[in-house]
């Protein structure tokens, strides 16, 4: 193998073959390992200098399978594992292949002797890069969709299409039956604007829930940043079959969001499977412990993070984040656990390199950013801190929304009006309103359970939050009762309305519009069946059409949906705490739009609320009244319990 060119990381196919090149900063040494179906082949990748290493092979191509084993230092006190009995990814790989199967070669040093390598090879139980050619970039026009008429529907790619009737069954669950005419067809008739999916990027099963029969469903336990998930694809070319997802959806005028993250890797603490960044530079990818530097610094939650000050690390994110902008033309990212890439030593700050490095590409500045504005480090919770430009999920909008409409006090006129006590000068913009999401309980497990049901999971119903803010509605669970249906009705609309017609974006969970049920599971990450996959012959047609009432109106009138102008509201009734009603007048707007009556009830009695007689007299359209106890909108009203009334007048 002669030296290949180092500018190119990763394995780059060209004309006459295929360079590799990898950075391992602490190898005196790198066999490039290379699998047929005669078995492995290894050979030495020459080293270019300052822990580069590059070569260039005429004799493999695309479709080629490989990995990289790394001799060099071993030195446990400093963070420093080079043991070339283990298989390492490519950082930079396109393409991934096969599964982690649990075994104890994955470690990388002795169970009980810290400090003395493993020299079992791990090549028979971890994943493998595979060679793959770029194909020539056709950036075809983005919807570009304004932030002010987004509507973000989140999903995941096996949940969305696994049990869709007029989905073909071979591409149930995969990128290709997202493509689908039902699928798209159902969006589009919801008013989405952008289907945020949860990790695409290729994860693999935790050794410990395979064990249990289970997987690592939701994804987040990602350990290649370019690579979409093999499992997610119907054809052996996952690359082309994502790309073509991401042009039907663009045909229809939906945007595509990823989660993604750069957080942590699947490699977990000191005791998880080395698959890659341990291997090649684990001082230089994670943030290791300053007491202890074999152990990891876990702010969140899975056993190590990334850090983002390290200027190596940096570039590998960015570099993922410009490949998906560009070669898969996504229009946007939510940020998994977003806190930890803005952490400078252990403080958040805005200015953090990780924040001013995407806001001087202009690319990556010109994409949806998306903030989870929390992690599990000291000060964690960073709501409302973000940069100018980012959006956050309003984990405040959530808790007190649904306090409201479970009879408590929630704070609700704040989050209708764009959680201004939180964004301040960046406005409702800045906020991603949702009531519910992948994490925790669906909108129909909101009203039907106080308590989580996860033993399914086998961690004995440990797992998952607590305090969900939820209420059962009188029953726990499944329930006949009819005055304790009609109360879940009735509270699950006035959730959705209340998510639809506040300021800000809303984020709506895929299949609450439908009325999907987890059996109560709020911590359903494991659940590749059933129980997490959305059941479209049970679909709630009732909820369905209340849900495409309201994402029209928002569609049809700006005074519901702008999230940089607020128009004049004028707040009458009650508004104690139980009870607020607002005016909504779109004769301020430019052009002038209809006007609303907004009225909420969220205790479980009745409650009469006077319009005033200038407000009265117009000629008020019922849209929507969740209790259906009213038929026409006259000065004195009886808004039955936890309604939510909606009226429009024409301009």
């Amino acid at each position: 193998m002669r030296p290949g060119d180092s500018d190119l990381p990763g394995a780059t196919v060209t004309e006459s073959g295929v360079n590799f090149t990898l950075r391992a900063p602490h190898a005196e040494r790198v066999e490039l390992c290379l699998f047929t179906k005669d078995g492995e082949t290894r050979v030495d990748l020459p080293s270019v200098g300052e822990g580069i290493f590059s070569g260039f092979t005429v004799d493999f191509g695309p479709g080629t399978e490989y990995g990289y084993r790394v001799h060099g230092r071993w030195e446990p006190g400093g963070g420093i594992f080079s043991n070339p009995a283990k298989l390492l990814l490519d950082p930079y790989a396109l393409q991934i292949t096969g599964e982690l199967r649990p075994d104890p070669a994955l470690m990388t040093h002795r169970a009980r002797h810290e400090d003395e390598p493993d020299d079992r090879d791990s090549a028979p139980f971890v994943p493998r890069s595979v060679v793959c050619s770029r194909a020539p970039s056709v950036v075809w026009q983005r919807p570009g969709i304004p932030w002010e008429d987004t509507l973000i529907y989140e999903a995941h790619v096996r949940g969305l299409t696994m049990r869709h009737p007029a989905v073909p069954s071979e591409l149930r669950g995969t990128f290709a039956g997202i493509a689908t005419p039902p699928i798209i067809e159902h969006l589009h008739a919801l008013g989405v604007t952008a289907i945020e999916l949860l990790p695409v990027y290729h994860s693999v099963t935790e050794p410990w829930l395979a064990r249990h029969q289970l997987a690592n469903y939701w994804g987040f336990s990602t350990v290649g940043w370019f690579a979409p998930q093999t499992r997610y694809a119907a054809s052996p070319d996952p690359v082309t079959e994502f790309k073509d997802m991401v042009r039907a959806l663009h045909g229809a005028g939906i945007e595509v969001i990823l989660d993604v993250v750069y957080n942590h890797t699947a490699e977990g603490n000191h005791l998880g499977p080395t698959l890659c960044y341990r291997g090649l530079d684990n001082p230089g990818f994670y943030r290791l412990d300053p007491a202890n530097p074999r152990r990891y610094v876990d702010w969140t939650g899975t056993g190590n993070t990334v850090d983002h000050t390290l200027s190596w690390t940096l570039q590998l994110c960015l570099d993922s984040l410009r490949y998906w902008a560009t070669e898969m033309n996504v229009d946007g990212f939510r940020f998994d656990l977003a806190v930890a890439l803005g952490r400078d030593d252990e403080t958040f700050t805005p200015n953090a390199p990780f924040f001013e490095k995407v806001a001087a590409d202009p690319l990556l500045s010109s994409l949806k950013l998306i903030a989870e504005p929390w992690d599990l480090g000291p000060d964690g919770y960073q709501l409302g801190r973000f940069p100018s430009g980012w959006r956050e999920w309003n984990g405040k909008f959530r808790d007190d929304v649904r306090d409201f409409w479970r009879g408590h006090d929630g704070m609700i006129v704040p989050r209708l009006v764009g959680s201004k006590d939180i964004f301040g000068p960046r406005g409702p913009a800045a906020s991603i309103n949702f009531v519910t999401a992948h994490d925790g309980f669906t909108l129909e497990d909101l009203v039907s359970y106080d308590h989580k049901q996860n033993l399914a999971n086998h961690e004995h119903n440990r797992d998952g939050a607590s305090h969900n803010r939820s209420w059962n509605s009188g029953a726990e669970g499944p329930s006949r009762d009819p005055v304790v249906k009609t109360r879940r009705r009735t509270r699950a609309e006035s959730l959705i309305g209340t998510l639809l017609l506040a300021r800000g974006t809303p984020m709506l969970l895929g299949g609450d519009e439908m009325g999907r049920s987890q059996g109560g599971n709020n911590n359903a990450y494991s659940q590749d069946n059933e129980i997490s996959w959305l059941d479209w012959e049970a679909m709630d047609w009732d909820q369905v059409t209340v849900t495409q009432t309201l994402t029209g109106l928002r569609q049809r009138h700006q005074v519901l949906r702008s999230a940089n102008g607020t128009p004049e509201m004028v707040w009458f009734g009650p508004n104690d705490e139980l009870t607020v009603a607002a005016y909504i007048n779109g004769s301020t707007c430019v052009p002038p739009d209809s006007s609303f009556l907004l009225i909420c009830n969220g205790g479980a009695e009745p409650r009469s609320v006077t319009v005033p007689p200038e407000l009265s007299t117009k000629a008020w359209e019922l849209i929507l009244d969740t209790s259906r106890t009213l038929h026409q909108i006259t000065s004195e009203l009886e808004v039955g319990a936890f309604g939510l009334v909606v009226a429009r007048a024409d301009p």
